[in-house]
């Protein structure tokens, strides 16, 4: 078997999101693959459209159901035990590739002898072939042999996993796989999955399309899903502590673990949250001052963040009610001035 496609699967029955996404699939111009679509547990429709398409297609795709919702990181933990490609790769269950997508990223693999092939991806907000805005997911000064500079650039920047296929044995040899229970799962894999590969390419196209709407989990910010991002931080940091890669990253992780746990939830969380908590922002700081008590030195940090992110963070370094109060006041000022904005 060639390749092993995962495809964890929660509620996507609507609208037909599940079954354009798998006809993008079982129509790939490959025919050495596997299709393995993971159930997590879907109260809608979604497992007996999956059942539907084993049917129509035996041999190409196998259904996995689990009976407990284990989220993203689970499903696609229980595809990796089942895979059995030389190939491994994931796609998100509300979006689609091109007929040669995976034909083309594995012709780059033989080319090039890379164990980890990439693509960019399309930006779209409808069901369609058509190309939208092109988005770049990683820069090619990140590619070729991995050493330790290039591997930092992707600890820094992974990109997004769904648009990578991965040598499986790299996989099986490293016990990789994805934290359970939380969303933002690739934040943490990500970057501990980059350690271990020793070549990276990438096809100079826009192959898989991205579906952007509303119910997107990006879009959704909450409590539990910063929460969700604080764990995906601690997790980081743990794996690259037992996996023994903390001082050699050093610089890299302060800077990755600082904008996933503290910097980008900190803005999200007060931006997105009707009522923040101030208990919840002073967490966060303490939980950044455990680990990186001088990330603000960081030179990744000085040369990426926002002078008026630098400023505002500096404020809840010394003063969390006065950050609260500060920002605060400046969000309900923004929000009036929307408000009181006419329409034409």
């Amino acid at each position: 078997m060639k390749l092993s496609v995962i495809v964890p699967v929660y509620n996507m029955e609507e609208q037909g999101k599940l079954s354009f996404c798998l006809d993008s699939l079982v129509n790939q111009t490959i025919s050495d693959y596997e299709i393995l679509a993971v159930d997590d547990a879907s109260t809608d429709g979604s497992l007996r459209i999956l059942r539907d398409y084993e049917a129509r297609y035996p041999g190409k795709i196998r259904v996995i159901s689990l009976p407990v919702n284990r989220r993203q990181g689970g499903a696609k933990n229980e595809g990796l035990k089942a895979a059995e490609g030389e190939w491994v790769g994931f796609i998100d269950s509300d979006d689609w590739v091109a007929p040669d997508y995976y034909e083309k990223l594995l012709q780059k693999a033989r080319e090039t002898g890379a164990d980890l092939v990439g693509c960019d991806y399309s930006l779209v907000t409808a069901h369609t072939m058509e190309p939208g805005k092109r988005v770049a997911v990683n820069a090619p000064d990140q590619t070729g042999r991995l050493d330790r500079e290039k591997r930092g650039k992707l600890i820094l920047r992974p990109g997004s996993m769904v648009v990578k296929i991965y040598r499986h044995s790299v996989i099986r040899e490293n016990s990789l796989d994805f934290p359970e229970g939380i969303f933002y799962e690739d934040n943490c894999a990500g970057p501990v999955w980059s350690l271990y590969f020793t070549r990276f390419e990438r096809v100079d196209e826009p192959l898989y399309y991205y579906y952007q709407h509303g119910v997107s989990t990006v879009h959704r910010i909450s409590e539990a899903s910063c929460r969700d991002r604080l764990r995906a931080g601690v997790l980081l940091y743990e794996e690259f502590r037992k996996r023994g890669f903390l001082e050699r990253y050093f610089p890299e992780l302060e800077y990755r673990f600082a904008e996933l746990y503290y910097v980008n939830t900190l803005f999200s969380y007060f931006n997105g949250v009707r009522r923040p908590k101030f208990s919840f922002l002073e967490e966060m700081k303490r939980g950044i001052r455990e680990r990186f008590p001088d990330f603000q030195k960081n030179p990744y940090y000085q040369a990426f963040t926002g002078e008026e992110e630098k400023r505002l963070i500096g404020l809840h370094g010394k003063s969390g009610r006065r950050f609260y109060w500060y920002f605060g006041w400046k969000r309900t000022v923004r929000n009036l001035r929307g408000a009181q904005r006419p329409s034409f």
